[in-house]
């Protein structure tokens, strides 16, 4: 039976005139004008801190020649842009004036609303800037010019991308009972903090106040002094003074995270910086003695976040709870300012900023942060060969969600050196063996450390039998010297390179690496595709076929259409067999090659390898590994373990960048089997708002919101019809079917 479909389109039109532009930003950061003193938002104007800037922090660009952003109002907008103009001037009053004196682009031929380069005499360093600007529709009138908007230079002009100062949210216990030593506090959730302790009356002798902080409890109800692996626990002793009734526990220093360069890659930790202060992870407060009229106020340290940019929530209680698990995470890790790999080394590894990259974009309209740690990373990579290769497609994101070239046109020929061309033999698979120069290859790559080597995934020991054949979290992947996942992960890091060359204008240098990744492909299945069974091998020397040989080719795009169901089939057959890190990509994999039904049911399974079970653990911000079981050693506040949380929103619900900075969106829900849900996504245009319903009649109904300037590319999940669409509100109808298919 043919389904049926129509579609109700209801346009949000606008008023007479193009209402101004909105939410302007500088470099990706709207807050320009924003000050911080030791973590706290100031009420002072930037004009008044910027007197006294040494004793404050702000936001300030590092780069003579910025880009510019805005947002075009959603309701008042009337079609799209077509032109647009942005003043900068050295005060306010020579906006007001209409005499920039600093930059006047003049009226501006096209749609992009991010990522424009500023394009008039160099900005100096130390100073403050003013800017505003205006946009016309597409019948020719213009908007009038936004409010002007301050942002302030750095004292030193670096070339470094801008971003946040860190902030501190000052919380009180949600709840407190006794315990056999005392009294325990639960603030809720974990967070990266600091204490202070107050006194309702002043102490009258002196004595020692016990603390102990933890991010676990015992059955007993106190803190877990042996929480085991890398679960924190912490005792401090307090002295007491006579007459004091405040007390701001002093947090000592953790050798594990703040020693330089004691690691295999040769990185350092990323120190909290000194308006912040030493920082330490716990939910739980637990204070010795009876009868204490104690309050407590713990200071979360975080980047900014805004917990109402986006919202999702479905008809899967478990799925909601999944989503705000993640969407928690991204705010919690990011007490850096860098992405890092939890509290144990505190060292961005690309891996874990690969998937924090992805869902910090799906919960924040944030991304300075995800750019300066790609930065860091180009000159700080880590041990794994797959990881380093992961540094052009974090590269590649960065200007797909943001539509600002800065980065890769900035590193393009770093980029070019992370997919590891010396290793490669005369058929063009890459492998260490073949590298007659490792150190210059270290060194083009940056590498600092003793020994780059292949990991397909981690752990690669632990626990046997839990769901689950082998242990560790390789599947049994046999580690040959050419093995699938690596050149897997060598051809997407070429892709990714073909798509950057291209956006900065290198077209043969695109032209070269599409040879290059074409001829790739074939020689890939020749050599690591069994016929006979249909499916991939690990590597040249081994017939043993694991599911990260599979899943990583079919997530990068290299499985060709003849081998689809085979390869997803085996996949799926091996169910979770991957660690945190690597359910990103065979969701990816499955929910882009027809069966969002099987993806769906691992979002939001109650197994033990689930992000349910890291909740049901006790844990509330995502963990190192599915369990302890299968890492004794774990932490509980590693990002990497959130994949799910940009599954949601990219492959549930199918909200995808389809051109740079959303000037186009994919919209290709899988709904499996959910059966309502919705989303509210941010991008740098704007909200995009999609829902879906299955009804008690039978249909299945798609409502989504793309904001002005966005074109959308909506998909039915169902009968795969397509439809293209500007901005406004539509409604879809279709006859829904109980199986997922292309």
């Amino acid at each position: 039976m043919k389904p049926s479909a129509y579609i109700l389109v209801a346009l949000l039109l606008g008023q007479h005139l193009a209402a101004q532009p909105t939410r302007l930003t500088v470099e990706l950061l709207e807050h320009t004008d924003r000050v911080w003193k030791n973590g706290y938002v100031q009420p002072t104007p930037v004009e008044d801190a910027f007197k006294e800037r040494d004793a404050v922090q702000l936001a300030a660009v590092h780069r003579p020649y910025p880009c510019y952003g805005w947002m075009i109002s959603e309701r008042k907008f009337r079609g799209r842009q077509t032109a647009y103009q942005i003043q900068v001037a050295s005060s306010r009053r020579l906006l007001e004036e209409n005499r920039p004196d600093v930059w006047d682009s003049r009226q501006t031929t096209g749609a992009q609303s991010n990522g424009i380069r500023h394009g008039g005499q160099p900005l100096n360093p130390d100073r403050i800037y003013y800017w505003r600007v205006k946009v016309w529709d597409e019948r020719g009138r213009d908007s009038g010019f936004s409010t002007p908007k301050a942002f302030v230079t750095a004292k030193e002009m670096d070339g470094s991308f801008a971003r946040y100062p860190l902030e501190k949210t000052d919380e009180s216990p949600v709840r407190s009972g006794l315990t056999p030593d005392g009294t325990l506090y639960d603030f809720g959730t974990d967070a990266f903090s600091q204490l202070t302790i107050h006194f309702d009356e002043k102490v009258e002798t002196p004595d020692t106040l016990i603390v102990h902080l933890g991010e676990c409890r015992t059955d007993g109800a106190g803190v877990d002094r042996k929480p085991g692996g890398s679960l924190r626990y912490a005792r401090y002793a307090v002295p007491l003074h006579e007459g004091q009734t405040t007390y701001h526990l002093t947090l000592i220093p953790d050798e594990r995270n703040t020693k330089a360069g004691a690691n295999e890659s040769g990185v350092s930790p990323i120190l909290m910086p000194d308006y912040i202060g030493e920082v330490y992870p716990f939910r739980y407060c637990e204070i010795e003695g009876k009868n204490r009229q104690i309050r407590l106020t713990r200071h979360a340290v975080h980047e900014p976040f805004d917990e109402q940019a986006s919202a999702f929530t479905s008809s899967d209680s478990v799925l909601n709870k999944v989503w705000d698990l993640c969407k928690y995470s991204m705010k919690a890790t990011s007490f850096c300012g860098t992405y890092v790999d939890g509290d144990r080394e505190r060292i961005p590894y690309e891996a874990d900023a690969y998937v924090n990259q992805l869902t910090h974009y799906a919960v924040d309209r944030e991304y300075s942060m995800a750019r300066h740690s790609i930065a860091h990373l180009i000159f700080n990579p880590t041990w794994p060969t797959e990881w380093i290769l992961l540094t052009p497609l974090m590269a590649w994101n960065d200007y797909l969600y943001t539509g600002d070239a800065s980065l890769i046109e900035t590193y393009r020929e770093d980029l070019g050196a992370k997919t590891l061309p010396t290793w490669k033999d005369s058929r063009g698979l890459i492998s260490k063996s073949t590298d007659r120069d490792p150190a210059s290859t270290y060194q083009s790559v940056h590498f600092k450390g003793r020994n780059m080597r292949n990991i397909v995934d981690w752990p690669q020991s632990g626990a046997e039998g839990i769901e689950k054949e082998y242990g560790g979290e390789t599947d049994g992947f046999v580690l040959k010297d050419f093995n699938t996942v690596v050149n897997a992960y060598h051809y997407a890091a070429m892709e990714s390179m073909r798509k950057i060359a291209h956006a900065t204008g290198h077209e043969e240098e695109a032209a070269r690496w599409q040879a290059e990744t074409a001829r790739f492909r074939d020689v890939f299945d020749e050599v690591f595709f069994d016929t006979a069974r249909k499916v991939y091998i690990d590597g040249i020397g081994t017939d043993h076929a694991s599911q990260h040989a599979n899943m990583f080719p079919l997530a990068f795009g290299i499985v060709k259409p003849e081998n689809v169901e085979t390869v997803r089939s085996f996949i799926e057959s091996r169910r979770m067999a991957c660690s945190v890190y690597g359910a990103q990509f065979l969701l990816d994999a499955l929910f882009d090659h027809g069966d969002g039904q099987t993806a769906a049911e691992m979002l939001h399974s109650t197994g033990k390898r689930s992000w349910y079970n890291m909740l049901r653990i006790g844990s509330t911000i995502t963990t190192e590994a599915w369990d302890n079981v299968f890492k004794p050693n774990q932490d509980w506040n590693h990002a990497w373990g959130a994949a799910a949380g940009n599954v949601i929103a990219r492959k549930l619900m199918g909200v995808e960048p389809a051109l740079p900075g959303f000037e186009e969106v994919n919209i290709h829900p899988h709904p499996g089997d959910v059966q309502s849900a919705s989303l509210v996504q941010p991008t740098v245009r704007g909200d995009i708002k999609v829902s879906f319903n299955h009804t008690a009649s039978g249909r299945f109904v798609l409502t989504v919101e793309v904001p002005r300037n966005t074109t959308a590319h909506i998909r039915l999940p169902y009968s795969q019809r397509d439809f293209t669409v500007g901005s406004g509100t539509f409604r879809f109808k279709e006859k829904a079917s109980p199986v997922e298919s292309l």
